[in-house]
């Protein structure tokens, strides 16, 4: 257990809560709701705003229970929950949220404190309020990263202070002048707008529950205490906010009237020793709502550094363990702010980027209870259309508020995602997208089971067998080009040997070949493998790799510069075909200058199925943004002018109803020409030919590989194709 982790569920939760909802909204607004809205409105709002907090209570609750949450509260459920790219783009707004919130806080503390300015000593200096706050600021900074033991239990009092200006009030709203009938009907006095401005204006009096969360690392028992001081301090707050109205609107002390142009000054006309209570709790409730700020926005900094999102500086702690340099950049970082000017938009801002935060907590709670994993196993369950009705209400308040600030706070964090995403971060734990991919492939493998694969479904799924990465990187990005836009790549390295007799590192090799793929960017999986012998194993892995129903379709060869292994490739390719495996067998040889615009050659003769297959992958090359530009041209070989136009107005029709751009050239050889020779007087400057492959009988392989080897070696980057075509899952493109 870390030793720094020494508050319990009341001091560490449940005080920092219930002060952030008890706030200066309550002291400022409540009268003026009530004053529009009549009571039934004014405790429907109470109820309909306080639903939303209390699900999302209900929803971060369950979250805890089920993980041991460590530093930066929300940041660090939603990062372990739904991944770091997500929690980073929560996480990086949530602290600067909080540390703009220590400047709002200041300034609500210091315009309240200089209504008290001396007229003896003459008008008030004109930055003097931007000195107040700073000097407020730089105090409250020192005390937070000095202990966070102090800080909490200097909220007790506050909590008295607070408490004691709610019961003033209750007591001298039933005191005194005669109770009169509460007003039931709306008027909308001084709110024109209507119900749902009121709402707006209401709603930030129920946010901030989540202030003992950001506490979480601090917690002798997050699990216990993260659930029980949250959902206690929701409950508190909404009995207090029902509980306000009705003594406002029973007391004869002030009238509708007054109740909606007034703001703190109905507390002090209806509380019992009116400004003598009310005053200090309000001052209080600032203060302690810019302690929870500056307490919770250096630990999710802390939180980030600690998960590479920041710098690792920033992770420290000093010796009473306290994130003291986060701390420090934290009050510098609101002291800059009390400079910016026009902060009532700002905090709107600030209003919104919390509520996104509302709406990624009660996400979290609905993926992970759909995704089923069998690690969600929460101690409190909450159904997760609960926690789906708690974010739609969030995105509600969200429009309601400020629909242009809504429209920019997702903007920035949908920017901050692609950044993070980007940055393919490197994450030490798992999170519930894995399940929930996990559990869209296995509704997908039934659904296939169900329809079959037909040949408009079919995509390339290529097994590609290397011996070294670095080496057959070109390779490996041919593959990653035929795959990435609709199918998949698999790279596989095979070893030959017994894995019961050598030592291999196979994951370490795999990670190798990953990292590898990443680096350059390409789109691709990979595999290491022990076989006993190179054809029986590449023949067996062939068969087996994959999920069934989405097993590999297409196995893929580099040309071998050893002849022994080329055989053996015949041989394989053989075998494959007979399990309905297309083979692509690729020669690497690219131009010395690959020009932008490229071309490529398709040789089809008409016997087999090669031809579907061959035009399907130069389809899908011109798809990558480095062959977009490319022209592909379908060429057949005739012996004499009628066989020629009969070619060609056999094969013309076709390529419309294939609806692939295309060329169709078909040559007449000469006399003494050879095929080889047309291949190569037609193709020698195209960027890529594509060929047929046909299956060798057994003892033929040898004389085939002569053959190929002949008819390429002028040729540039070669692809050979075959396309077994003994099933309806296989491409069919062309059909004479």
């Amino acid at each position: 257990m870390n030793s720094n982790r020494k508050f319990g569920t009341f001091l560490g939760v449940y005080t920092p809560s219930i002060l952030t909802i008890l706030g200066l909204i309550m002291y400022l607004r409540f009268g003026w709701v009530v004053g529009n809205l009549g009571l039934p409105l004014t405790i429907f709002v109470v109820i309909l705003a306080s639903s939303i907090t209390f699900i999302t209570g209900l929803s971060a609750s369950a979250i805890a229970t089920n993980m041991n949450v460590g530093v930066g509260g929300e940041y660090f459920m939603i990062s372990r929950s739904l991944g770091l790219e997500l929690g980073g783009s929560i996480g990086i707004p949530l602290y600067f949220c909080r540390t703009l919130s220590i400047t709002f806080y200041s300034y609500g503390l210091a315009e309240a404190l200089v209504l008290f300015w001396p007229v003896s000593w003459g008008v008030m200096p004109e930055n003097m309020l931007q000195f107040i706050v700073v000097g407020i600021i730089f105090l409250i900074t020192i005390l937070s990263g000095k202990s966070a033991s102090l800080v909490l239990k200097m909220q007790i009092p506050i909590m008295i202070l607070v408490g004691l200006s709610i019961l003033a009030l209750m007591i001298g709203s039933i005191s005194g002048t005669p109770l009169k009938s509460p007003e039931l009907i709306p008027t909308y006095r001084s709110a024109p707008e209507g119900f749902w401005y009121v709402f707006a204006v209401f709603f930030p009096a129920v946010t901030g529950f989540t202030a003992g969360i950001g506490m979480s690392g601090d917690l002798k028992d997050p699990r216990k205490s993260i659930p029980r001081g949250t959902l206690m301090a929701v409950i508190t707050g909404i009995a207090i906010y029902i509980l306000i109205p009705v003594f406002l609107s029973v007391t004869g002390k002030t009238s509708p009237e007054e109740l909606a142009h007034s703001g703190v000054d109905s507390w002090i006309k209806v509380a019992i020793f009116g400004a003598v209570l009310v005053y200090p709790a309000i001052w209080g409730a600032i203060l302690s709502s810019a302690f929870g700020s500056v307490l919770g926005g250096p630990r999710v900094l802390q939180s980030l550094a600690q998960d590479g999102l920041a710098p690792k500086l920033f992770a420290k702690l000093s010796k009473s363990g306290q994130p003291m340099i986060a701390t420090w950049v934290s009050g510098a970082i609101a002291i800059a702010a009390v400079w910016l000017g026009g902060l009532n938009t700002i905090a709107q801002f600030v209003s919104i980027l919390f509520l996104t935060l509302y709406v990624m907590v009660n996400m979290s709670a609905v993926i992970e209870k759909l995704v089923k994993d069998p690690s969600f196993r929460p101690t409190l369950k909450v159904p997760w259309f609960i926690s789906l009705i708690g974010a739609l209400g969030a995105i509600a308040v969200m429009f309601l508020i400020s629909p242009l600030a809504c429209l920019i706070a997702i903007l920035l964090e949908v920017g901050l995602y692609v950044y993070l995403t980007k940055r393919t971060l490197e994450k030490r734990w798992g999170d519930a997208r894995a399940g929930f991919w996990r559990n869209l492939i296995r509704y997908a493998l039934i659904q296939i089971r169900i329809h079959g694969s037909k040949p408009r479904n079919w995509r390339p799924r290529i097994l590609l067998f290397i011996k070294d990465a670095d080496s057959q990187m070109e390779l490996i990005k041919l593959a990653s080009w035929f795959s990435q836009l609709f199918g998949t790549a698999t790279i596989v390295k095979l070893i030959i040997g017994d894995l019961t007799e050598i030592k291999v590192g196979i994951e370490e090799q795999r990670l190798q070949i990953k990292e590898k793929i990443l680096k350059s960017k390409l789109t691709a999986f990979s595999e290491v493998i022990v076989v006993p012998e190179f054809e029986s194993g590449a023949i067996t892995v062939s068969q087996s790799i994959g999920i069934v129903g989405i097993k590999a379709n297409c196995v893929m060869f580099g040309w071998s510069d050893k002849k022994e292994t080329r055989i053996s490739q015949q041989k394989i390719i053989r075998a494959v075909s007979q399990a309905n495996k297309s083979t692509i067998l690729a020669k690497i040889k690219w131009p010395r200058s690959l020009e932008k615009k490229k071309s490529i050659d398709m040789w089809w003769g008409g016997q087999q199925r090669n031809g579907d297959l061959m035009l399907l992958l130069a389809h899908l090359l011109c798809l990558n943004k480095e062959w977009e530009n490319s022209s592909i041209t379908i060429r057949s070989i005739v012996d004499d002018r009628d066989e020629q136009e009969r070619m060609t107005a056999s094969i013309l029709p076709l390529i419309p109803q294939a609806r692939i751009n295309a060329n169709v050239e078909v040559v007449v050889k000469n006399t003494n020409e050879s095929m080889t020779d047309v291949i190569q007087r037609y193709s020698q400057k195209t960027t890529m030919v594509f060929l047929g492959l046909k299956i060798t009988q057994p003892g033929e392989e040898e004389k085939y590989v002569d053959f190929l080897e002949k008819l390429i070696l002028p040729l540039n980057t070669t692809i050979f194709v075959n396309n077994p075509g003994l099933d309806e899952s296989t491409p069919i493109l062309l059909k004479i």
